[in-house]
C-alpha cells in the first residue's frame, strides 16, 4: 500500500511498529503485586528525560530480570494497581523486551526462569520484535526525525474506536490496536513519514481519498481507525487477515509481528494495558533512544546534538 518504514522502525525497531528495567531488589518475586511494585524502584534516575519520567533499567542478572518481568506483567493486569503506576510499568515491560530481543542467549535464560504463566506471553513479545529487527537489517540513522511526540487519546477511548470499527467491518479490534501500536505508538507520533503517510494509522493522502476508505480527518484517531478497518476489508482482510495486512504494508515480517501482538490481546484483553503505555523508542546509530512525550523537532536533528541537550534519552549505563 505505502512505504512508511522510517516511521515503523521508530516505534518497533526502535521500533514498535511501528524497545531495561529496575535495579533488582531481593523483595521482588514472581508473585509480587501492585503493593510490592509500588515499593520498588522501577526506573533509575537519569537526568534529562521527560519531566518526572526516567528510562527504565534491566537487571544484569537473568533470574532477577525474569522476576521483575513477571512482577510487571502481573501488576499491569491487576485491577488494584494504581493508574499512576501504569505508564512506568508499561515502559518497563517494553524496555525489557527490547533489550532481550537483541540478546538470544540471554532471552532464553530469562524465559527459562519465568513462571510458566508468562513464558508464552514473553515468547510472542520477543518474536514480534525480532520480526521488525529482521526488517531493519542495517545500522540505525545518525539523525532523529522531525516529529512531535504527543500524549495519545485515553486507552478506554481508543478501545471504543477499535471496537466500533470491528462492529462495523468485522476486522478484529485486537488487529486494529496492534496496527495502531506499530505505526505510531497508538498515536504518540505526530509526524509525516518520508513517503508522506500521515495520522495515527499512517495513511497516504491518495489512499485516504479512495472511495470507501477515508472519511473525516486523516489525523483524527477515531476517523483513522475506522478507515484502517475499511481498508483491511478492501484488501481481503475478512477472508485472510494476513493478506489484508500485506496490503497495509508489503512485508510478511510486518504481518507476523502485528498478529503476534494481536494474539496477546485476543488471549488476554488486559494485555492491551501494557501495550497502550509503550513509549516511542528510536533505533539510532548510537543505540535505542527514548523520545518522550514533549519531544518536538521541526526538522531532523543529529543524534549527538540531541543527546547533548537530552542525555536521559539514552539507555542508562
Amino acid at each position: 500500500m505505502w512505504r512508511r518504514f522510517a516511521l515503523i522502525s521508530a516505534v518497533l525497531l526502535g521500533a514498535t511498529s511501528l524497545g531495561a528495567v529496575a535495579t533488582h531488589q531481593s523483595a521482588i518475586n514472581t508473585t509480587a503485586g501492585p503493593a510490592e511494585i509500588s515499593e520498588i524502584s522501577l526506573v533509575a534516575p537519569v537526568a534529562g528525560a521527560a519531566a518526572e519520567r526516567r528510562y527504565p533499567r534491566v537487571p544484569g542478572d537473568d533470574v532477577a530480570t525474569a522476576e521483575l518481568l513477571a512482577s510487571v506483567e502481573t501488576a499491569l493486569r491487576d485491577s488494584s494497581t494504581s493508574p499512576g503506576l501504569l505508564p512506568d510499568l508499561g515502559h518497563q515491560q517494553q524496555v525489557i523486551y527490547r533489550v532481550l530481543s537483541a540478546q538470544p542467549a540471554r532471552s532464553a535464560a530469562v524465559l527459562a526462569a519465568l513462571p510458566q504463566r508468562w513464558r508464552s506471553v514473553a515468547e510472542r513479545h520477543l518474536a514480534a520484535r525480532r520480526e521488525f529487527l529482521t526488517m531493519a537489517r542495517s545500522r540505525g540513522p545518525s539523525t532523529l526525525p522531525a516529529w512531535r511526540i504527543i500524549q495519545p487519546e485515553p486507552a478506554k477511548q481508543l478501545l471504543q474506536h477499535y471496537r466500533k470499527a470491528e462492529a462495523a467491518t468485522g476486522i478484529a479490534w485486537e488487529v486494529l490496536a496492534a496496527v495502531n501500536l506499530v505505526e505510531t505508538g497508538m498515536g504518540r507520533i505526530d509526524g509525516v513519514s518520508v513517503a508522506n503517510a500521515q495520522g495515527p494509522m499512517q495513511f497516504l493522502p491518495t489512499t485516504w481519498a479512495q472511495a470507501g476508505v477515508g472519511a473525516g480527518d486523516i489525523r483524527d484517531p477515531h476517523d483513522a481507525i475506522q478507515a484502517a478497518a475499511r481498508y483491511l476489508v478492501r484488501r481481503g482482510g475478512l477472508e485472510d487477515i494476513r493478506q489484508g495486512l500485506w496490503g497495509y504494508n508489503n512485508s510478511d515480517y510486518y504481518g507476523r509481528a502485528v498478529l503476534l501482538y494481536a494474539s496477546l490481546m485476543e488471549e488476554d484483553p488486559l494485555a492491551y494495558t501494557g501495550l497502550y503505555h509503550w513509549e516511542i523508542h528510536y533505533n539510532s546509530a548510537v543505540g535505542d533512544l527514548w523520545l518522550p512525550v514533549g519531544y518536538a523537532q521541526q526538522q531532523s536533528i543529529a543524534v549527538q546534538d540531541y543527546l547533548q541537550r537530552h542525555p536521559g534519552s539514552r539507555p542508562p549505563q
